[in-house]
């Protein structure tokens, strides 16, 4: 093991703003990949049907007494060639996934696979782009402008997105004592991000009419079909690898469905497509970019986002939602008017709850990069060297979750945000691809839409409990993010 150390002296990891520690250990990195083609699919088996992704994990670090060890990643061999990952489990090596210069970003985005760029036009969108490639700057460039160009309109087009979705959870409840919150909620978000890039046009008057959630929703399945189990009872365990794991879903099958969204976008986001031009982008290009960010990022993110966001705060209960409720009707008030970024960032508890939501179950659970160079990497305990090469993978649910980081981490607990201690932490909430602290950039890789996406979380907390004092759902795992069926629905008290 010395010798590991002693033939890479100069080489240090940034995962927590610090050198690797000289007293810490110099591990060699535990763990196998079994025998060849048969390792990844027993490795895939556990993670899918015999333990789940979390306890697959768990187990591995128990076995190995380490937070960082060697596996093989689903979806493995005939989709994936190279299954074989590092893994990070802990708060201080996960960071190494954001350091650009150290690890590279290209073809990442899902993992030890690449979907078909047919499902792209025939481009690769800028998540797809490391920081490296030329045309990364120019397209995360292109995003952060169109963000900074409409940030005025955040508010008012959610509130008027969102007033429909609770028109709908009243109407569903009265009717059938419960609601379906992600078919709501999904139909919400489309509209939200339909009519924020384009114009502000309504999509029911598009040729989408209401099948926009549901063409994105087919659109994203056959990308992310290697990555999920439908957990379905009646379907054999084997016929799910054939259908779903073994081989890509091709293009054709959802063909007429994206060029659907492709036309709606071209047709009604003009004035965002002539910006794109102008910042050296083919109009083709950016329409298919455009798609992509509207469908996969941000229609995408929110579907998991919202109905996360509703399951946590219900297991907060009345008393949760009493004083959530008071903050943002006394400063609401305080104001003097509508709802304002000014009020909203008032709200220490609203913004608070938000990031515990994030922190304790972010909405995209996976990070990989290909290091670079040789790079030592640190957990709480040791020094491991990773090689030039080699496949990093990060699961933020462990990470995030971090005992040495956290109290009590398992625990929803609103308030972990607050006060300047609470602040402090922050840097460890790492859903958007980068530290809670950090800002998108066209060097980086930080979700372009970071602040959006927290903004419209709040906003949904404050939207809700400015019209109803408490709720209850019942929540269960689907797909990529919880299903929420809302029970009960109490009105705000006059």
């Amino acid at each position: 093991m010395s010798s590991v150390s002693s033939k890479y002296p100069a080489i240090a990891n940034s995962s927590d703003n610090e050198s690797c520690k000289p007293l810490l250990q110099v591990r060699e990195i535990p763990g196998d990949y079994g025998f060849p083609f048969l390792g990844a699919i027993k490795d895939r088996y556990d993670y899918y049907y015999s333990l789940g992704a979390d306890e697959f994990f768990r187990t591995k670090s128990l076995k190995y007494n380490s937070t960082i060890f060697r596996t093989n990643m689903p979806p493995g061999p005939f989709i994936a060639k190279d299954p074989k990952v590092i893994v990070l489990l802990d708060a201080i090596s996960f960071p190494i996934l954001f350091d650009c210069s150290k690890v590279e970003k290209k073809n990442v985005l899902d993992g030890t696979y690449m979907p078909s760029t047919d499902f792209f036009g025939g481009y690769r969108p800028c998540a797809f782009l490391d920081p490296s490639e030329p045309n990364h700057a120019t397209h995360k460039g292109f995003y952060l402008s169109i963000i900074s160009k409409l940030h005025t309109q955040f508010i008012p087009i959610f509130e008027n997105s969102v007033s429909l979705l609770f028109q709908n959870l009243e109407i569903q409840i009265s009717k059938n004592g419960k609601a379906n919150f992600n078919d709501i909620s999904d139909a919400m978000s489309f509209d939200f991000v339909f009519r924020l890039l384009c114009n502000n046009t309504n999509p029911h008057d598009t040729n989408l009419g209401t099948n926009g959630p549901k063409c994105f929703d087919l659109w994203m399945l056959p990308q992310l079909a290697p990555l999920v189990t439908l957990g379905l009872k009646f379907v054999p365990n084997f016929l799910e690898e054939l259908m779903l794991h073994t081989f890509q879903l091709p293009f054709f099958i959802i063909k007429s469905k994206y060029q659907k969204l492709y036309d709606a976008f071209n047709e009604h986001a003009g004035s965002t497509l002539d910006d794109a031009e102008k910042s050296g982008i083919k109009r083709d290009e950016a329409c298919h970019n455009l798609v992509f960010l509207a469908g996969f990022n941000a229609y995408g993110g929110m579907k998991i986002l919202f109905p996360s966001l509703m399951k946590w705060v219900s297991s907060g209960g009345k008393s949760l939602h009493t004083r959530l409720a008071n903050e943002i009707r006394t400063i609401i008030k305080e104001e003097g008017g509508p709802i304002t970024l000014s009020a909203i960032n008032k709200m220490s508890l609203v913004k608070s709850t938000v990031y515990e939501v994030l922190r304790i179950e972010p909405p995209i659970p996976f990070q990989y990069g290909k290091a670079k160079e040789d790079i030592m990497v640190q957990s709480h305990d040791s020094n491991f060297l990773i090689k030039k090469g080699e496949m990093i993978f990060g699961y933020q649910t462990f990470a995030t979750k971090d005992g040495k980081i956290f109290e009590s981490p398992e625990e929803f607990i609103a308030e972990r945000f607050m006060g300047s201690e609470g602040e402090k932490l922050l840097k460890y909430v790492y859903w958007s691809n980068a530290r809670e602290t950090d800002s998108p950039t066209v060097d980086n890789k930080q979700c372009a839409g970071r602040d959006l996406a927290v903004l419209l979380c709040r906003l949904l907390l404050v939207e809700f409990f400015m019209r109803y004092d408490t709720f209850t759902v019942e929540s269960s795992k689907y797909l990529a993010g919880p299903l929420i069926t809302f029970k009960t629905l109490e009105k705000k008290a006059i």
